[in-house]
């Protein structure tokens, strides 16, 4: 009848409130991909680390935030609770689940992983924004830097987009927010700026020969070593869009090969270490050396090496980059190596140190950092073609672009050795001075279960890396426990992080600060010695130091890098070859810490 009855029950929509005015405010994440790993409760968590720079990068790169004196309020808590009024958080999921709890965690002066704040929650996975006020939340007077969000989910492998932006207090303003064009991956333009990536082609002798092998249907594989670029970060799903594996399904498309059918696949990335390291852990995680010290037979045939964004960690400044390069090299079955360079959102790499070790090798050199950063700061329609937001991740971690972009680089330069003339596989490294250095080119890995198979005589197999033997004696003193809490990556196809070192000696805390505790003492023959330690935030872990000879030759300090990870150091090299006493002690008034000797490398 078209008219309203008073007194009849209404259960239609109320009126609303007024609409509150939007703040002005920028982007930290838009849009990005996320996955929660598995952890050891069945939970699954993206840990998106906000620390060392990376949310005031964020702010520049995806918020288009150019105030200076905005964005270096961010570095600390107190800055951050004057500039940030709220924060709106939205995630959008594909129907499961239906919510997401979020999590802001500060941290704090005392204990950098307890003692701050921590904003918590729950999030609807519908996409709709839910904004968290900050003069709401209860705040620790410990707070020191934001440290990292985190997106919790019920269950691991669940992805979702999230997006997290600040809105700010009155008084500070934020540019507008773009959108960005969709990347056109088969135009002429994209291929023009792939094929900017190739700095040097190199002798294509090796390469061409595993191609042909692998399309004759001979078993071929292909393996890459390098950082968390290489390990995935920044791909959703880590182990199918991470660049390496995007390289190996590509290979596989262009040779007419199924993956895994005769073309085999094996990555080996470490976040936040060097080549320093890399080349101690090259014979386990690429030539996949077991628990009885053999290497597998199937060598690989084509090595990816990716460390332009991780070599500023290498004490020696390009001659560890440069041994590892030759160990490669030296493999009896004579494999590929393609050097790749990757690139920071600031643009930077260390291609200029490493590309003397390519020239000198004949070796090729795919830059990354060549293909886009010209690109980077063109207009949208004026020859960009993939904005710096669409590219990373974070500040030092590419998007599923991005990682696409590295694919496309390394698979350009296969093509085009493809079509190359046959080369000759000509390389004499002994007649080739090293560029960098060559003192570690022959190192190994000495951990708890390598010591065991030596002292026991267990290694003297033909595919054992200590055939040779090696005369040394270890008496671990109180370092007698095995550290549990190591750093772990995703190896290969896996989602379930493998141990970094699982074989160490762990001095554990088991007495007052002033007592001393018994050292870790080594009799070693050898001319070069690095020792690997774990880093760690934690304040029960402490400092350490290295006695050679009874002269202290360094400080371990896990404390410096501020995270769970492995941390290699030179104690010494090339020196005369004979048995050195080794002493690994816990610093004065260290007693009541813990410390953890990941393991060791030596060159005999």
């Amino acid at each position: 009848m078209g008219v309203y009855e008073k007194n009849k029950e209404f259960n239609g929509p109320k009126a609303p409130k007024d609409a509150v005015k939007k703040r002005p405010g920028f982007y930290i994440m838009r849009g990005k991909e996320i996955m929660g790993s598995p952890q050891p409760d069945g939970r699954g968590i993206q840990f998106l680390y906000q620390n060392d720079g990376r949310m005031l990068s964020s702010s520049r790169i995806v918020g288009n935030m150019t105030d200076e004196n905005i964005i270096g309020l961010m570095k600390t808590v107190k800055g951050f609770r004057e500039l940030v009024h709220s924060i709106g958080v939205s995630v959008e999921t594909d129907g499961e689940p239906d919510t997401v709890d979020f999590a802001f965690q500060m941290y704090g002066r005392k204990d950098p992983y307890h003692s701050g704040t921590t904003i918590r929650q729950k999030i609807p996975a519908d996409g709709m924004e839910t904004v968290i006020v900050l003069d709401e939340q209860e705040w620790s007077e410990d707070d020191n830097e934001p440290g990292q969000i985190r997106f919790e989910f019920e269950k691991g492998g669940c992805t979702a987009k999230v997006s997290v932006k600040l809105y700010l207090r009155d008084g500070f303003d934020a540019p507008e927010q773009s959108e960005e064009q969709e990347i056109d991956f088969t135009s002429p333009l994209y291929g023009e700026m792939i094929a900017k990536s190739l700095m040097q082609s190199g002798n294509p002798a090796r390469l061409q020969k595993a191609l042909c092998r692998a399309r004759a249907g001979e078993d071929v594989t292909v393996a890459f070593i390098g950082g968390s670029i290489t390990q995935g970060a920044g791909a959703i799903p880590i182990n199918t869009k991470c660049y390496a594996r995007q390289i190996f399904t590509g290979l596989c498309g262009y040779l007419g090969k199924g993956t895994e059918e005769n073309i085999h696949y094996r990555k080996a990335g470490v976040g936040g270490t060097p080549s320093e390291l890399g080349m101690i852990r090259y014979e386990r995680d690429v030539l996949r050396m077991d628990e009885n010290g053999q290497v597998t037979e199937d060598l690989p045939d084509i090595v990816v090496v990716e460390f332009a964004v991780n070599d500023e960690g290498d004490e020696t400044k390009g001659e560890c980059y440069d041994s590892l390069v030759r160990k490669i090299l030296m493999q009896k079955n004579s494999p590929a190596v393609i050097l790749l360079f990757a690139v920071f959102a600031d643009d930077g790499n260390l291609q200029d140190r490493l590309a003397p070790v390519g020239r000198a090798y004949d070796l090729p050199m795919v830059s990354v950092k060549n293909a886009v950063v010209e690109q980077f700061y063109r207009r949208s329609g004026e020859g960009r073609l993939i904005s710096k937001y669409q590219f990373f991740y974070d500040s030092y971690h590419p998007t599923n672009v991005g990682h696409r972009v590295m694919a496309d680089c390394v698979l350009n330069y296969i093509r085009h050795a493809d079509t190359q003339p046959a080369g000759k596989d000509d390389l004499c490294l002994a007649q080739i001075t090293p560029p960098k250095g060559r003192a570690f080119e022959a190192v190994k890995l000495l951990d708890r279960n390598i010591y065991e198979l030596i002292r026991d005589g267990r290694c003297m197999k033909e595919n054992s890396p200590y055939q040779a033997g090696l005369s040394v004696q270890i008496d671990c003193g109180d370092f007698e426990d095995t550290d549990e809490e190591l750093q772990a990556v995703e190896m290969d196809m896996d989602l379930i992080p493998t141990k970094e070192f699982p074989y160490n000696w762990m001095y554990r805390k088991n007495r007052s600060a002033e007592e001393k505790a018994r050292p870790f003492a080594m009799d070693i023959v050898c001319t070069s010695l690095l020792l690997v330690f774990k880093d760690s935030a934690d304040i029960h872990t402490g400092c350490a130091q290295v006695w050679v000879d009874g002269e202290k030759v360094l400080d371990a300090d896990p404390h410096i890098n501020g995270w769970t990870h492995c941390n290699p150091v030179i104690c010494f090299k090339q020196k005369e070859r004979r048995s050195y006493h080794v002493e690994v002690r816990m610093a004065d008034g260290q007693a009541d810490k813990e410390f953890t000797i990941l393991g060791f490398g030596y060159v005999e």
